[in-house]
């Protein structure tokens, strides 16, 4: 079977960097992606404090085999430079952009992580939450290939802000099928936004489900306790994989060499669903590996 790369992002939990506590519990937290967030978690006399903070957990090298993200603070204030500067110096795995609004915001800052980083080991997230960058989402989401643009995070926080709408799921339906779109047309990553109530684990499983049905990769959090949730919601489960390993098997059959089409389980089974078979047991293996 050929070899799938996958990085398990069933859950991306935001963690204050101002809160040094807060960063040693991550430690021990089953979230496969650690977000430290410089911005809306932080108050502005604590942002320098709060960087400096998130630079020595990234290169503390004792959060095992998480995904290190920083949330730098946006590009029209006082701290982005310095905030993406230091985290791509301190090797983040990705930099998580806030009020992304449009493709030359993300020339901008590839370029100065340019500087900075010349072997390309920082990726750059961008967060999408504010109405111009719904508007351009092809176009942001097509720098993926020439730029260090990997994913995209939902915000429908500030979304519901800016478009003076009440914070209804129901009302972001088509922008969530629009950035998912974006995002798979160029390969992207593409993160649910968090859900409020962390003392309500039957909405945020709602959601979750929601989310995947949708393409998803994974839900962003803002309590550990919602960890739990999203890692089951996301992942794949036992009657999935033993579906797409009897795909997997059945096509590697002699009897069904050359075929495009067979029947698997009394299913007409074509070679996409091979191919979705195979990102599926890819996945779950990830997963399975994560935790070891």
């Amino acid at each position: 079977m050929t070899q799938i790369n996958y990085r398990p992002r069933r859950s991306c939990l935001y963690m204050p960097a101002s809160n040094t506590r807060a960063l040693e519990k991550a430690r021990t937290l089953a979230a496969d992606t650690i977000i430290f967030d410089l911005e809306d978690a932080v108050a502005p006399d604590a942002k320098e404090e709060a960087r400096t903070n998130a630079c020595a957990a990234l290169q503390s090298g004792e959060y095992g085999k998480r995904e290190l993200v920083v949330r730098i603070n946006a590009m029209d204030t006082p701290w982005f430079a310095q905030d993406l500067e230091q985290a791509c110096l301190s090797k983040a795995d990705a930099v998580l952009v806030p009020k992304i609004l449009c493709a030359d915001d993300i020339v901008r800052i590839s370029a100065l992580m340019d500087k900075c980083d010349a072997d390309r080991n920082s990726k750059l997230w961008a967060m999408i939450e504010m109405p111009l960058a719904i508007l351009n989402l092809a176009e942001i989401a097509a720098l993926g290939a020439q730029h260090r643009l990997t994913g995209f995070v939902m915000g429908f926080n500030d979304l519901a802000k800016e478009m003076h709408a009440e914070h209804d799921r129901a009302v972001f339906g088509p922008v969530m099928t629009q950035t998912v779109i974006a995002a798979r047309a160029y390969g992207l990553t593409v993160i649910d936004s968090v859900y409020n109530d962390f003392n309500d684990p039957d909405g945020l499983e709602a959601e979750c489900l929601e989310a995947k049905k949708l393409g998803f990769d994974g839900k962003s959090l803002i309590h550990p306790a919602q960890i739990e949730a999203a890692n089951w919601c996301f992942a794949p489960h036992a009657h999935a994989i033993a579906e797409a390993k009897a795909i997997i098997a059945a096509f590697q059959d002699p009897v069904n060499a050359g075929k495009g089409v067979i029947v698997v389980d009394g299913k007409m089974t074509e070679l996409l669903h091979l191919k979705q078979a195979k990102q599926l047991v890819a996945t779950a293996q990830a997963i399975e590996t994560l935790a070891q």
